[in-house]
């Protein structure tokens, strides 16, 4: 019997239960009308394969008067983590879906749960609304874990960690999947931890209690209590610095200067950034208008999403990073200049119909430019 006698009977067979299925769901759908079988499993089961991936909150634990760790039970699809990667999570507030990465905070968990930990940030939309005012047994929309911000294998034998603020957020991932082990690393670490004051320090009872263990050397340092840090002072309270593998999370600020003082020594450094590194001083700014007739004033350093945002202007966003492209909007024509480098993009009417991509988090006004939004 040749190949192609014996293939066909089985396409037959598989492609039945497929148009069997179909028939299926349209008669359901049709029954169901204005809604839909999917309508009735988001209710019965919304962490189901298959959609989009979502997960059902299971706890709201408050770190700090403004900060609290959210505990998620993702949907089956949720394919995991490295320790110090984050995700993207996506909340409606006020009708409206908005996207913002934050960084997962725990490490291996029985229950198959995931956490994030959020700090509220004046204006903050989202980060306000996950830390007072979601309730466990809500939904929210999930992107698969990313980010390269992870410890190597096999480890290093000694590193530093130096952290400010939320920046913790991503080490404590780290700490809590190594500690967590039945026999602990090796690894020498050192944690320098920065922030403003005592209460504001997210995790400082078990960073405590991990350095009593022996696990690390915990530095604390309250800028209240001990003035900004001061890199000139980081051979004195890390003496191996040049010896030890290091990582940084923290506002740009320490991270710049993070950066030029290994530079300048000849070290490398691996950093992780909550927002893109941005020039301070980009240049003349100008007009942003929309399709629907609204037009507003931008200056040259402040991106575009949130020049609008500001404005009232209902924008879609996501990592603000320059990094997911859930920003991505076409412009009809004008100039934008990229925020990270000082490139400058050009769209001549008429040139590209469709307009030409840009990121918004990362773009700022160059001049009048158009959207079509």
């Amino acid at each position: 019997m040749s190949s192609a006698s014996v293939s066909t009977p089985f396409l037959v067979r598989s492609a039945r239960p497929r148009r069997l299925r179909d028939r299926v769901r349209a008669v359901a759908d049709a029954a169901l009308t204005p809604l839909t079988v999917d309508d009735v499993l988001d209710h019965v089961a919304p962490l189901r394969s298959g959609p989009e991936l979502r997960g059902r909150i299971v706890a709201v634990e408050a770190e700090t008067a403004d900060a609290a760790t959210i505990v998620i039970k993702p949907g089956r699809d949720w394919q995991g983590h490295q320790p110090g990667q984050y995700l993207q999570i996506g909340v409606d507030v006020d009708g409206v879906r908005l996207w913002r990465c934050y960084s997962l905070t725990h490490g291996p968990r029985p229950d198959g749960n995931i956490s994030i930990t959020v700090k509220a940030i004046p204006d903050g939309v989202v980060s306000h609304h996950l830390v007072h005012d979601v309730r466990p047994g809500q939904l929210v929309h999930l992107q698969q874990a990313a980010g390269d911000f992870v410890l190597p294998l096999p480890m290093p034998e000694r590193i530093l960690m130096v952290t400010a603020g939320s920046g913790i957020t991503p080490v404590i991932g780290m700490l809590r999947n190594l500690f967590s082990k039945a026999t602990p690393p090796a690894t020498d670490i050192t944690l320098l931890h920065v922030n403003q004051t005592e209460p504001d320090s997210i995790f400082k009872d078990e960073l405590r209690a991990l350095a009593a263990a022996g696990h690390l050397r915990l530095v604390e340092h309250f800028d209240d209590r001990d003035g900004i840090l001061d890199l000139d002072r980081l051979e004195t309270l890390v003496p191996d610095v040049s010896d030890r593998s290091a990582y940084a999370c923290g506002p740009s600020g320490l991270l710049d200067a993070l950066e030029q003082w290994y530079d300048e020594r000849g070290l490398s450094l691996d950093t992780e950034r909550f927002r893109t590194a941005l020039l301070a001083d980009a240049g003349k700014g100008g007009t942003v208008a929309f399709a629907d007739g609204t037009v507003l004033e931008a200056d040259g350093a402040t991106p575009i999403l949130d020049a609008a945002e500001a404005a009232g202007v209902l924008m879609p966003s996501g990592c603000r990073m320059g990094i997911c492209m859930g920003c991505v909007l076409p412009m009809k024509e004008g100039a934008v200049r990229d925020l990270r480098n000082g490139d400058i993009t050009v769209v001549v009417p008429g040139e590209a119909p469709g307009g030409v991509k840009i990121q918004t988090c990362i773009s700022a006004a160059a001049g009048d430019c158009h959207l079509d939004h």
